[in-house]
């Protein structure tokens, strides 16, 4: 393989290592926050949060989400936290595989993100955005990347 091209694929596959790494950190500390907020008056904080964002309360969505900390119990925050807190792990040990140009790891991040895929081209479908499609783009592409790398590795092991 063309030590260029497995020079810039290697950057290429760490710097998905770094994002997968932050998003990982990010859901650890929402695990952790929905953690901190068992055994609170979850209604109590989502009201005080819509006045200190000066949102109207009585307006459809401080509302409803008023409402929907009014009806979330400390066993549904506990297993919202613990979810969140897999997928920071899987996401971090992922980071740690990509990082260390593991193969599985690299097979992982293909995977994972690829099934993400269908259901970011269903929502484009359904209500075209900016945002989605520039989120499509660079799943495609950190996924083509990733499984290029992946396919340049076992071609050239297996001349």
């Amino acid at each position: 393989m063309n030590a260029e091209i497995h020079s810039k694929l290697s950057r290429g596959v760490r710097a998905v290592a770094i994002f997968e790494a932050l998003k990982g950190i990010i859901v650890l500390c929402a695990g952790f926050g929905l953690f901190s907020l068992v055994h609170h008056d979850l209604q109590a904080i989502a009201e005080r949060l819509v006045r200190y964002t000066n949102l109207n309360p009585a307006r459809h969505y401080p509302r409803v989400f008023i409402e929907a900390a009014s009806r979330t119990s400390d066993a549904r925050l506990r297993n919202l936290a613990a979810v969140a807190l897999l997928y920071a792990a899987g996401r971090l040990i992922e980071a740690y595989g990509l990082w260390r140009m593991r193969p599985w790891a690299e097979w992982f991040a293909v995977i994972s993100g690829a099934v993400y895929v269908p259901i970011e081209i269903y929502r484009l479908w359904r209500h075209a955005t900016f945002l989605g499609g520039i989120v499509l783009l660079v799943n495609i592409f950190i996924v083509a990347c990733i499984a290029y790398h992946r396919w340049l590795v076992r071609r050239g092991k297996s001349k």
